[in-house]
């Protein structure tokens, strides 16, 4: 037991003992004095329970690749007993289960439902071999069945109802409901203590669509102390409920999100990442032939990698866990042993660290003879951006004229009709940013040298520097960005 654990038992004893004594004894208590007591007795008992619910437990994620074939998922039910630790296990859907309901729920928006139908039949018979797959016992095999037959005949149903956005999340919360169920159902069949922890009723989103860190906390806190004998718990990632008590969700990779939600509202410590490749790499290895793990990061860091294109991280699922201080490590199911990705407060060393590319963007600039000293003119067109929730990437200035870069071009169309009442508005399209990441890389001596050297010949449309230490920023043409990310790859790392 931990020394703060020891502190609240023996302060839990002793005011145990005190309210024996003060049972015995109340003659000469005042009514508020006696209450007061009573109050602080209950307020030790809370941090004692509390401080026992999160002893020694951490979170475990597992992607869809993780649990997408049997074979996978009785490897996950091994790592998770691997050790003696309490942990919530956070799993996302089978592998291109989210893919089908998209395309089904696509269908049936579009009218088509008999092909919705069809899809519907073909995703059911791949759940039904995957369950003769994985369990043995007869009676274990019809429970998992029946689960199928429920959730099918739920996705049966919707084809006769009017589709709505609801209706539609609805639909892409059935890919991890379904594999929670079966993976309770294995773990039942192994015999492996363990609690279906439904992630409906405790994660929740406010008005604004973010998550409520502090109703999450509540509420887990609460089904923790319900079962705080219980070793292994088993939730979903991605799905939520809004602040309409709608189900909902957290975006495509939001199990990431999840998880880390989970870790800071438990104060885990620590929360595991685990996908199918062995941490976060230098480069991206479905363009880059040699690329090579990183073995530590920040937080800093790692948050400017998702955000700019690092594929094994959800970009939100950094800011909980940096801000309740809890290390999350990346590590591969495919190889346990692997030493994989840690990232902390610390950095572990300064220099460049890796380079992640972000496609799909588009560039805007807005150009004005009369921008030149105007004062209020920049927070003009942002307001544009922000009027309709369009985020900017990279921002770089002149006396004339300012250059964004957005990542969403819905609303494309309004902002540049907005925008060309105060000047000139040029638009590229179909951009790529390459962002370059490390430790105090801007100070950092030859970084900007080796960089231009090696793209000496890329046509480089904005740069951002200096905005973040961790961070140099390019806006090229996407055509050429293979050819940037494998030329960083030789002039960064001196790999191949």
């Amino acid at each position: 037991m931990s020394k703060a654990c020891q502190n609240y038992s023996a302060s839990l004893r002793q005011a145990q003992a005190d309210r024996r004594y003060l049972h015995i004894e109340l003659i000469g208590f005042s009514p508020n004095g006696l209450i007061r007591v009573i109050r602080a007795i209950r307020a030790i008992r809370v941090l004692y329970l509390h401080s026992k619910i999160n002893r020694k437990m951490k979170v475990m994620k597992f992607g869809g690749t993780s649990v997408g074939k049997p074979q996978r998922m009785k490897e996950v039910a091994k790592l998770i007993t691997a050790d003696e630790d309490r942990k919530i296990v956070v799993l996302s859907a089978l592998s291109g289960t989210t893919n089908a309901l998209v395309e089904i729920s696509n269908l049936i928006a579009a009218g088509d439902r008999s092909e919705a139908k069809q899809k519907i039949w073909e995703l059911e018979a791949t759940y039904y071999q995957f369950v003769d797959d994985l369990l043995n016992d007869e009676l274990l095999i019809a429970e998992a069945k029946k689960i199928l037959a429920e959730h099918f005949e739920f996705l049966t149903i919707i084809l006769k109802i009017s589709f709505s956005e609801a209706l539609n999340k609805d639909i892409l919360a059935q890919g991890e409901l379904l594999s929670t169920k079966l993976f309770c159902i294995y773990l039942e069949e192994q015999q492996i203590p363990h609690k279906l922890l439904p992630a409906l009723d405790f994660m929740t989103l406010d008005n604004q669509d973010e998550p409520q860190i502090g109703t999450i906390k509540v509420k887990l806190s609460q089904l923790l102390t319900k079962h705080k004998d219980t070793p292994i718990f088993i939730t979903q990632g991605y799905i939520t409920k809004n602040a309409k008590g709608e189900v909902d969700n957290l975006k495509r990779g939001g199990s990431d999100f999840s998880a880390s939600l989970i870790a800071a509202a438990i104060n885990a410590d620590v929360c595991e990442i685990w996908t199918d490749i062995d941490g976060m790499h230098n480069n991206d290895p479905r363009v880059v032939k040699t690329t090579r793990p990183i073995e530590q990061l920040s937080f800093e860091e790692a948050a400017e990698l998702a955000y700019f294109g690092a594929k094994i991280l959800h970009p939100a699922s950094i800011w909980p866990a940096q801000f309740y201080n809890v290390p999350v490590k990346l590590l591969n199911t495919m190889e346990p042993s692997a030493k994989g990705t840690l990232i902390t407060e610390q950095a572990g060393s300064t220099g460049v660290k890796a380079v992640a590319a972000k496609d799909n963007i588009t560039a805007i600039k807005i150009k004005s003879s009369r921008m030149l000293l105007a004062y209020g003119f920049l927070r003009k067109v942002f307001e544009v951006f922000e009027k309709y929730k369009t985020s900017i990437d990279m921002i770089t200035t002149s006396e004339v004229a300012v250059s964004v870069t957005i990542d969403n071009d819905i609303f494309l169309n309004e902002i540049t009709r907005e925008l060309e009442a105060y000047g000139t508005v040029e638009i590229d399209t179909n951009q790529s940013i390459v962002s370059i990441v490390g430790n105090e890389i801007t100070e950092t001596k030859e970084v900007m040298r080796k960089l231009f050297d090696a793209i000496h010949d890329v046509p480089v449309r904005m740069v951002s520097y200096g905005g973040s230490r961790h961070n140099i920023s390019l806006l090229i043409p996407r055509s050429f960005k293979d050819q940037t990310l494998n030329a960083l790859n030789t002039g960064l790392f001196g790999l191949e």
